[in-house]
């Protein structure tokens, strides 16, 4: 179809349907969203709000654009000197902020009286989202090769130290 000699109608729609697509893609993938979704986790245990910080950012997306070409299930930390949260999903609308409530679910995994997690089950990205010490996060999103979206947070000082409690 040649937009140029539609009819304005047609025209129009294409727009507003495109324009939908686009705010739909960025939704709750600013740093405010992450953000929000954080410190609403971090304020229902007592800790205080964390902050972006675009040198974590900038980080994260390095990290994320060297992994787009192996996203799957089994990604790997980078290993770097951040604390880190890691989210993958094979669906392309998988958002920031679908990200930190996936870490977010482990939280029925932490016990906080014996500071473990639950046996046969994972807790650590929960209490990295949630650890006092962090004050600084910033996050990348991409679009993998294969379709997949990762998604990466850093945190600065870096959260699950052994023997301490994230809260």
């Amino acid at each position: 179809m040649n937009f140029l000699k539609a009819k304005p109608t047609t025209f129009l729609c294409f727009i507003i349907v495109t324009l939908a697509f686009v705010q739909t893609c960025l939704a709750q993938n600013f740093p405010q969203d992450y953000l929000d979704a954080h410190n609403t986790a971090r304020a229902a245990v007592g800790v205080e709000n964390i902050v972006w910080n675009d040198t974590l950012a900038a980080y994260a997306q390095l990290y994320a654009n060297s992994q787009a070409h192996n996203c799957d299930l089994e990604i790997e930390p980078s290993h770097g000197p951040y604390g880190e949260n890691l989210a993958v999903s094979n669906s392309a609308i998988f958002s920031g902020v679908d990200a930190v409530e996936l870490w977010l679910s482990e939280k029925v995994n932490y016990n906080y009286s014996s500071n473990t997690c639950a046996i046969g089950t994972k807790c650590f990205t929960y209490t990295q989202v949630v650890w006092r010490a962090s004050l600084h996060v910033g996050c990348a999103r991409v679009q993998c090769f294969n379709g997949w979206v990762l998604v990466v947070c850093s945190y600065s000082p870096p959260g699950n130290i052994v023997g301490q409690r994230p809260f």
